[in-house]
């Protein structure tokens, strides 16, 4: 999660645009996703978008299969925190089956990514400079709202993890108090590693009376921070010989208890 993460911000902020697609880049004998639709509602909710968009040959979503269907009216707006079943029934699926590709694996990455912060539209590929108009606002295709912040889908993601966290950081008073008041978790208030956990997993974090303070997503392995814990960021390099973070935990990917 955090590589992936970074890296696409660092391309993003030297105005370079990633491309991504399921069978080139991801997909193993062992790992795949399915679609490129759910792929793009995880790469959202990775990167906090503001805006998804999936094109296909058709309008839109529609009440029924327009090409079977004569009577299909075009859904404008979806805004409630549940998709009617009859819209699920309409794209030829129940929610939650995986699908590998049209109308169904749409509206379940549009499902995902409403959820984790992300405005949703689904157009036809074909309407004239479709993405422009569409950013600018435009009534285009059928629309998801956001159910929730980028911040609070990136919270659930990291309280998620919670459920099957292998490490945990106790802490020193210092460091409970910065935490406390919105600062990062840095490797000289770290004063013992517990747990076997890599880079980028969710952590949990505990004062020194063992009380939970907060989870994490970790930017050191437990092997790389107990060598490090209780040392000032700028010996991180000599010590590891590389220097990833000068925060073991970064405030944006923590979630106080």
């Amino acid at each position: 999660y955090l590589n992936s993460r970074n890296t696409l911000s660092a391309l993003l902020s030297q105005r370079v645009i990633p491309i991504i697609n399921e069978n080139d880049t991801v997909a193993t004998e062992e790992i795949r996703l399915g679609d490129n639709d759910n792929l793009s509602a995880l790469v959202a909710n990775l990167i906090e978008a503001d805006l998804l968009v999936m094109l296909t040959d058709q309008p839109g979503l529609f009440t029924a299969d327009p090409r079977s269907d004569p009577s299909a009216e075009l859904i404008q707006d979806i805004d409630g925190p549940s998709i009617m079943q009859s819209v699920w029934d309409a794209v030829g699926g129940a929610a939650g089956k995986l699908g590998t590709g049209g109308m169904l694996t749409k509206l379940q990455a549009a499902d995902l990514a409403r959820r984790s912060g992300t405005m949703v539209v689904i157009a036809a590929g074909d309407e004239e400079n479709v993405l422009t108009r569409l950013v600018a606002g435009e009534k285009l295709g059928t629309r998801f709202s956001a159910l929730a912040t980028p911040l609070e889908g990136r919270k659930r993601y990291i309280l998620a993890g919670g459920n099957r966290l292998t490490g945990v950081l106790e802490v020193d008073a210092g460091a409970t108090r910065a935490l406390r008041k919105g600062s990062s978790l840095l490797p000289v208030g770290v004063k013992r590693v517990t747990g076997a956990f890599e880079c980028g997993d969710t952590v949990k974090v505990v004062d020194s009376s063992g009380k939970e303070i907060a989870l994490g997503l970790v930017n050191y392995s437990a092997a790389d921070l107990a060598r490090i814990a209780g040392k000032q960021s700028k010996e991180i390099e000599a010590i590891l010989g590389a220097d990833y973070d000068d925060e073991v935990i970064h405030r944006n990917n923590l979630v106080l208890l």
